[in-house]
């Protein structure tokens, strides 16, 4: 069961790539102004938006080493195995969650 696998492998490097090359993308724009965005009282700031996208690529490059761990897991023969009860996770969240460590009876840490 590794197509849902493949799926968010591909769509969680295509998000890192697209962030990262939108941060490298405002910290040109930043370098290259001169301008003092942060008392401009007419929108978001330079600041604003590249803290914003850098949270988005830590999300998205969580999401990817998630995904690489659940491929670990089917390598190792646990992949659809709860690491905290030991029972089968369902097929519909590992549909809807590919990397999901835990069945939806076991609490999250």
């Amino acid at each position: 069961m590794t197509g849902p696998l493949d799926e968010a492998d591909a769509e969680a490097r295509a998000r890192v790539e697209a962030l990262s090359a939108q941060l490298a993308g405002i910290v040109d724009t930043a370098s290259a102004s001169s301008s003092d965005d942060e008392h401009d009282p007419e929108g978001q700031t330079i600041a604003y938006d590249r803290a914003q996208v850098a949270a988005l690529l830590a999300a998205a490059r969580h999401d990817a080493a998630e995904i690489a761990a659940a491929r670990a897991r089917v390598a190792a023969g646990t992949y659809g195995v709860c690491e905290r009860c030991g029972r089968p996770i369902a097929g519909e969240r590992l549909e809807a969650r590919p990397a999901a460590r835990t069945c939806v009876t076991c609490p999250r840490a």
